[in-house]
């Protein structure tokens, strides 16, 4: 940039008025590194709630399921090489975007024990920031939904929800490509939220080709306990071998997770779960666990064996989709 001037949001001094007002009524924060925020506030009260509804932007980030997960061996780095099919859901959190003139990143949340700075919402709207040079800020609230350590995403999702809600309403005109590629410095699998189609996908899961699966129904189950990635991909039994496939047709037959043995050794809850759900339909696990999901031709029929299993297990049914409820929500604005 022209004498090392960051360049400016060309929203800035249309939402000046806007913004001023938002910012008195949003989450608090206090002054951060180079005019950066941080603060998170905790719990989503009901009156956060009734701010977030005010949000400028308020947007979902869907949930994904691993409908396979090949793992084909460890590369020099530490990294696995792997081939998956990401497939979205029509459930996930829900985020609020109100734009700052302050600079501040603020975020609300009801997720417990994480701190600000780990959190990848802000992660991710400060390398934006960072990376775009906009000096706007942004007022983010969450209302989580999906488990913390379940192998749905939802920490990748939220983030990449955060990358496409702060690109629009600066007006940075990033296309996805960009996005993505940014997203992948915090994370492997953001960049299949950020593009929004399903996809089969390779080397750390960052390779993305479009394909369009089945969308059943499905039921996921959510035993009460959080699997730890970096645990299971350090296994010794871990499967590293397995032949790559290819991406068309459409892997249906060959569509194992390599992680399953491990997660069921290592943990029982989530054994358990897969047993339960065995006995009504294919019961698989997504990612590294812990949940647990199996496809239904209809949702009376998954909703049915949801209710049979709701003493036991918690859980939801949702619609497959491969197109992210996100980037619906994107095309209509």
């Amino acid at each position: 940039m022209a004498g090392g001037i960051p360049q400016l949001c060309r929203t800035e001094w249309l939402l000046a008025a806007r913004t001023r007002q938002a910012a008195r009524s949003g989450p608090r924060c206090h002054a951060g590194h180079q005019g950066l925020a941080a603060s998170q506030t905790g719990a989503m009260t009901m009156t956060a709630l009734q701010d977030m509804a005010k949000a400028q932007l308020v947007l979902p980030a869907p949930a994904k399921l691993n409908l396979m997960l090949h793992i084909l061996g460890r590369r020099p780095d530490g990294y696995h090489e792997l081939q998956t099919l990401f497939q979205f859901l029509d459930y996930g959190d829900e985020l609020g975007f109100t734009v700052r003139q302050d600079g501040e990143i603020c975020l609300q949340t009801d997720v417990p024990g994480v701190p600000y700075d780990s959190n990848l919402i802000v992660k991710a709207a400060r390398a934006l920031q960072k990376q775009s040079g906009c000096t706007l800020g942004m007022d983010i609230w969450l209302e989580k939904r999906l488990p913390m350590g379940g192998g749905i995403g939802g920490g990748s999702s939220d983030a990449a929800t955060t990358l496409l809600a702060l690109n629009h309403l600066w007006q940075l005109g990033w296309d996805e490509d960009r996005l993505a590629q940014l997203g992948l410095t915090l994370g492997a699998d953001i960049p299949v939220f950020v593009r929004g189609h399903a996809a089969f996908a390779e080397g750390v899961g960052e390779i993305l080709t479009p394909v369009d699966p089945e969308e059943p129904w499905y039921l996921v189950l959510v035993p009460q306990v959080a699997v730890s990635t970096a645990e299971i991909f350090s296994d010794p039994l871990l499967t590293r071998d397995t032949p790559p496939i290819k991406v068309r047709p459409v892997p249906k037959g060959n569509s194992r997770n390599d992680c399953k043995a491990v997660v069921e050794r290592r943990y029982p809850e989530v054994r358990n779960a897969l047993n339960l759900l065995g006995n009504f339909t294919e019961a698989k696990l997504t990612g590294t666990g812990s949940c647990v999901f199996g496809a239904f031709p209809n949702k009376a029929e998954a909703d049915k064996v949801s209710a049979l299993l709701a003493e036991t297990l918690t859980g939801f049914v949702a619609k497959g989709s491969n197109i992210s409820m996100l980037h619906r929500k994107l095309q209509i604005l």
